[in-house]
C-alpha cells in the first residue's frame, strides 16, 4: 500500500528511511510547539494579549499535523507544515496592536463594548482572509506561474540563501553567534559557555557521523546531544562554586530552557478557547487591510522559497520545473486557513524540511510521519519540550544542512554576472534580512533591472517584471507603513 500511494521504489527510498526522515525533520522544527504559544500570547515579550497559551500550543500541533498531511498525501512532498517563525512576530507586534487601536476608538466612540472583541481575534481573522486570497492565487495558479519564471540560477541563489539562513538560525540559537552593539552580530565572547560546548559537541559529532555516512546520523547525533546536555545540567550546579557561580553558567540557556522530563505523558490542553475566534468585520476594516496584504505576500514567497530551495537540494525539479507544484502550494494555503481556524498564525512550508531531506526522506510519507508526530507530541509534551526546548540541541543538524544545501551555488551560471550578481543578491539577502520572503523580494526586483541594463531583458519573461514593480512597490508603500513590524 504505501508502495502504490508514495512510490517509495521510484525515488529511491525505502519505508524506513522515510520514517527516519520525517522524525528528523520534527525534531528539527518541534521548538515551534513550545515557542509559538509564548510568542502569541504576548508572554514571550511579557506583555500578554489574551490569548490562552494552552489552546494555541493544541492549535499549534493539529494545524501542523493536518497541513502536513495534507503536504504529504496531496503533493507527495517531504515538507513539513507549521505556524512560519516571522509572521508569528508580526502578528502579535504589528496586527495585535493595531486591532487594539481600532477597537479602543470604537468603544470610545460607543459603537462597541469593551470586551466585546478581543484585539488577538481581528489578527487571527486577517490570517484566515490572507489564507483564503492564498489558496485563491494557488488554484487559479498565479503562484505556479510564478515558480515557472524563475530563471535556474535564480532558484539555485534561494537554495544557497536559505541554506545560510538554516545555519545561522542554529548558530544563533545555539549562541555562538550574539547580538553585538555596533556591528549587529559577533561571535559569543564565552566560547567555553555550556550553550557553545554542547552545540560545539553536537555539530561535530553529527558531522563525523555523516561523513562516514552513518545512517540516521543527525538523529544519533540529537540523541547524544540531548544525552550530554541532560549531564551538564547536573554536573555544573555540583562543581566548585566558583566555577558554578561563573557569568557564563548562570546566563546559559542549557541552565535556564533545558529541564530533564520529569514525565513522560502528559494530557493536552483544550483548544476552544481560541478555536474559530476569528473576528472579521474588524478584520476588514481600513486600518487592518495592510496587514492581509503583508501576511498574503509573506506566505506566498516564503512558500516559494522554501519549495524551490528544497526541491532544488533534493532533486526533485525536472526541466526547470517542480512537479505537482499546484498541489503543493493549494497544500500550503489550506494549512493557513486551517491554522487560523484552531487559533495560530500564519502555516507555512517549514525550511527545516531539509533536514529530512538531507537524511534520505523523498516522497509524501515523510512529512506524513512528522504529522503523526505532531498529534503524538500533544500527549508527550513533556518529552518533546526536552529536546525542542534547548536550541542547541537541534542547531548542529540545521548547520549541517545549511551546509549541505550550499553546494547549490555552483550551479549558479557565475559566467554571465546578470544572472550571477542577482542570485547572489538573494541568497546574501535571505539570511541578512532574516526572511526568505524579503530575501526573494529584493532578488526579483534586482533581477529583471540587471538584465534588461545588460542587454539580455529578452531573456526575462514578462511576468517577471510585472512581479519586480508589485515588489518594488509593495516593500516601499505597504511594508513601510509598518516599520520596524
Amino acid at each position: 500500500m504505501l508502495e502504490r500511494i508514495f512510490r517509495l521504489r521510484e525515488n529511491g527510498t525505502t519505508a524506513a528511511t522515510e520514517m527516519l526522515a520525517g522524525l528528523t525533520t520534527f525534531l528539527t522544527m518541534a521548538y515551534i510547539i513550545f515557542l509559538q504559544p509564548a510568542v502569541l500570547s504576548g508572554l514571550y515579550f511579557n506583555n500578554p494579549n489574551g490569548m490562552d497559551p494552552g489552546a494555541v500550543m493544541t492549535a499549534t500541533c493539529i494545524s501542523a499535523a493536518l497541513a502536513t498531511a495534507i503536504m504529504g498525501l496531496y503533493a507527495r512532498y517531504p515538507i513539513a507544515q507549521a505556524p512560519g517563525m516571522g509572521e508569528n512576530f508580526i502578528f502579535v507586534l504589528s496586527a495585535v496592536p493595531a486591532a487594539a487601536v481600532l477597537i479602543d476608538a470604537r468603544v470610545a466612540a460607543g459603537t462597541l463594548q469593551a470586551g466585546q472583541v478581543a484585539p488577538w481575534q481581528v489578527a487571527l481573522g486577517v490570517i484566515f482572509i490572507a489564507g483564503v486570497l492564498f489558496l485563491a492565487l494557488s488554484l487559479l495558479g498565479v503562484r505556479e506561474a510564478i515558480l515557472d519564471v524563475i530563471s535556474p540560477s535564480m532558484r539555485n541563489g534561494i537554495a544557497a540563501g536559505i541554506g545560510l539562513f538554516i545555519a545561522f538560525i542554529g548558530f544563533q540559537g545555539a549562541s555562538v553567534i550574539v547580538a553585538a552593539e555596533g556591528q549587529l552580530v559577533r561571535l559569543n565572547p564565552q566560547v567555553a559557555a555550556p550553550d557553545v560546548l554542547v552545540f560545539a559537541f553536537g555539530l561535530l559529532v553529527t558531522a563525523g557521523l555523516f561523513g562516514r555516512r552513518v545512517r540516521g546520523s543527525i538523529i544519533l547525533g540529537i540523541l547524544l546531544t540531548t544525552a550530554l546536555a541532560t549531564a551538564l545540567q547536573w554536573l555544573l550546579p555540583h562543581l566548585p562554586e566558583w566555577i558554578a557561580a561563573a557569568e557564563p553558567v548562570q546566563q546559559s540557556k542549557l541552565m535556564n530552557l533545558f529541564k530533564p522530563a520529569v514525565a513522560v505523558v502528559a494530557p493536552p490542553p483544550s483548544m476552544s478557547p481560541t478555536f474559530f475566534k476569528m473576528d472579521f468585520e474588524f478584520a476588514v476594516a481600513g486600518p487592518m487591510i495592510p496587514f492581509i496584504f503583508v501576511f498574503l505576500f509573506l506566505n506566498v514567497f516564503d512558500t516559494i522559497g522554501t519549495l524551490l530551495g528544497v526541491s532544488e537540494h533534493a532533486g526533485f525539479i525536472k526541466d526547470g520545473r517542480l512537479p505537482r507544484a499546484r498541489e503543493a502550494l493549494v497544500s500550503d494555503a489550506l494549512g493557513t486557513v486551517v491554522g487560523a481556524a484552531c487559533g495560530t498564525s500564519t502555516v507555512t512550508s517549514f525550511i527545516e524540511s531539509a533536514a529530512g531531506v538531507q537524511q534520505g526522506g523523498r516522497t509524501g510519507m515523510t512529512a506524513l510521519v512528522t504529522a503523526a508526530l505532531f498529534l503524538v507530541a500533544l500527549f508527550f509534551a513533556p518529552l518533546i519540550e526536552m529536546v525542542g526546548s534547548y536550541p542547541a540541541i537541534t542547531a548542529p543538524a540545521l548547520v549541517l544542512v545549511g551546509a549541505m544545501m550550499m553546494r547549490n551555488v555552483t550551479k549558479i551560471e557565475w559566467s554571465n554576472e546578470a544572472e550571477a550578481i542577482p542570485a547572489f543578491i538573494t541568497f546574501l539577502s535571505v539570511p541578512l534580512t532574516f526572511s526568505i520572503a524579503d530575501g526573494l523580494a529584493l532578488g526579483f526586483i534586482s533581477y529583471p533591472v540587471i538584465k534588461l541594463l545588460a542587454g539580455q531583458g529578452r531573456d526575462v519573461k514578462w511576468l517577471m517584471y510585472v512581479l519586480a514593480a508589485v515588489l518594488a512597490a509593495y516593500l516601499v508603500f505597504v511594508r513601510g507603513m509598518l516599520g520596524s513590524g
